[in-house]
Order: structure tokens, then C-alpha cells, then sequence
């Protein structure tokens, strides 16, 4: 199915999964009593969104994402609303959607190209390789699982700490997102999370024990999410990384190839 689709078709129908599966969780989020990550999402013409959550410093979660063409207009204004709030913005560049006008507002308020996030993607497989010896690959259904996972491995479980522990799993799980643990040797090692809409599986948020890289623990995670989405009957698998990265090189190994590239822009 994958290869007889029309490659832009395939960007955008993975961009707009993965700005649909970050929508989902800070609206969780913002429900929790207080909005304790201070979530504000703004919506732009096209599908594109600026993101906030100025208590929580993850990039994916304070940017502008979906940028196109006549967007040009709004840079200097979105950017002073993120810096109303003391947030670092950033501007996330698809190439397919690029045009010139965007880069020269960007670059015109002081903004450059800092980095560069790789999109790849692969078609559904079920016949994928059993983990390593000691590695065990368990989805997490409820709040039981989630007391044992160290911070290392759960960043956002850090916001559990201010009140919102009763409904923990909802937030960081909302519907449609399924959390995957894996073990190493019974302990836990390594989490993922896999979100299924419009017949897209998209591969977020893997965080691994740094002691415990090297092991074969997220490929392990890829396999049993590629795995996983194929049979819920997706048309393709998607996830992204930092261009180059052990990330990156991991879910090439693991059969997913590069969609494109998207240029990230920060402040100077």
C-alpha cells in the first residue's frame, strides 16, 4: 500500500498524525486540575499549530508545527506569544511544505536553522524478529505498571509529582495512544508510545535507561509497535528522530527508511 502512494500524500498524512497524537496528549493534560504544564494550543489555517506547554521543556511540545506557505505573516506574532510566556519557540519546517517567505520572516527576527529531525516510515510487517534474550515487551493497560518506571525512562511522569497522580494514565495514555514497557532481565528498561488514527501508526516518545543503551531495548520497542499498528491494519508505520542519531540509525535497522527531513528553527 505504501509504495503506490503519492509521496506528499505520505508527508502530510504523517505530519498530520503526529500533530493530531501531540494535540491529543496536551489536551489531556490541560485537563488535569490546574493545567499544571500550562498548555495553550493554538490553531493556525491549514492544520498548523503553535504549541505551549511552558512548565514542561519538551521541544515537541513548544512548537509550531505545520507551517506552509502565508504563514509568513503570523511569525512575528507567534513568536511574541511565546515570548510573552518566556518560552523558547521553535519553528518546525517541513520541506514539502516550505516556502521562501518563511525562512526570510524566520530569519528576519533572529531565527536560524539549528537542527534537523529525520521523519522515516516503513510499511505494516507482522513477521518482524523476537527481542534479545532478557528483554520482554509488555503494553501497559492502567496505573500498576506505571508506580515502577524510574525517571530516566518517564520523563513526563515528572507533572505526576503536582497533584494528578489518580488519573496518570489517561493523560500520559489518552485514547488512541497505547504505552509500551519494556524489561530487561524483569526491571524496567526502556518505554514507547504508539498512536493509531486514520489508518497511521506513529512511533512517539521513546526513553531508555542511559546505563541500560547499547542492549537492543528499543528495537525491540520498534518491533512490537510496527508489529502492533500492522495489525490494527495501518497503511504505514512513521516516527521520527533527530537526524543521524542512535535513534535514527536504530529504526533504519529496524526497516524503516527516511521520508524527509525537517529543518528546525530557533532564536540565536
Amino acid at each position: 500500500m505504501m509504495e503506490q502512494m503519492p509521496r506528499l500524500r505520505l508527508v502530510r498524512r504523517s505530519v498530520e498524525c503526529e500533530i493530531a497524537s501531540t494535540i491529543s496528549r496536551l489536551r489531556a493534560l490541560a485537563r488535569v486540575t490546574g493545567n499544571p504544564g500550562g498548555i495553550s494550543i493554538r490553531p493556525l489555517a491549514g492544520g498548523a499549530v503553535a504549541l505551549m506547554a511552558h512548565q514542561l521543556p519538551v521541544p515537541s511540545f513548544n512548537s509550531v508545527v505545520g507551517l506552509q506557505a502565508g504563514h509568513e505573516r503570523e511569525i512575528a506574532e507567534l513568536a511574541a506569544w511565546y515570548g510573552a510566556a518566556g518560552v523558547p519557540a521553535r519553528f518546525e519546517i517541513v520541506p514539502a511544505y516550505y516556502d521562501w517567505a518563511l525562512g526570510a520572516a524566520l530569519a528576519r527576527l533572529g531565527y536560524y536553522q539549528s537542527g534537523m529531525q529525520a521523519s522515516l516510515v516503513c510499511k505494516p510487517r507482522l513477521d518482524l524478529p523476537a527481542a534479545a534474550t532478557g528483554i520482554a515487551i509488555e503494553r501497559i493497560v492502567g496505573t500498576a505498571a506505571l508506580a515502577e518506571l524510574p525517571a530516566a525512562i518517564a520523563p513526563s511522569l515528572r507533572v505526576a509529582g503536582r497533584g494528578c497522580q489518580a488519573n496518570v494514565h489517561d493523560w500520559l495514555v489518552p485514547p488512541g495512544h497505547w504505552l509500551y514497557l519494556a524489561r530487561l532481565d524483569g526491571k524496567p528498561a526502556a518505554t514507547a508510545i504508539l498512536y493509531v488514527a486514520d489508518k497511521v501508526g506513529y512511533c512517539a516518545d521513546a526513553a531508555i535507561d542511559p546505563a541500560l543503551r547499547g542492549r537492543g531495548l528499543y528495537t525491540a520497542l520498534l518491533h512490537r509497535l510496527i508489529a502492533d499498528a500492522s495489525a490494527a491494519g495501518v497503511d504505514f508505520v512513521c516516527g521520527g528522530a533527530d537526524f543521524l542519531s542512535q535513534h535514527h540509525r536504530t529504526m533504519e535497522h529496524a526497516g524503516m527508511r527516511v521520508l524527509f527531513v525537517r529543518g528546525l528553527w530557533t532564536a540565536l
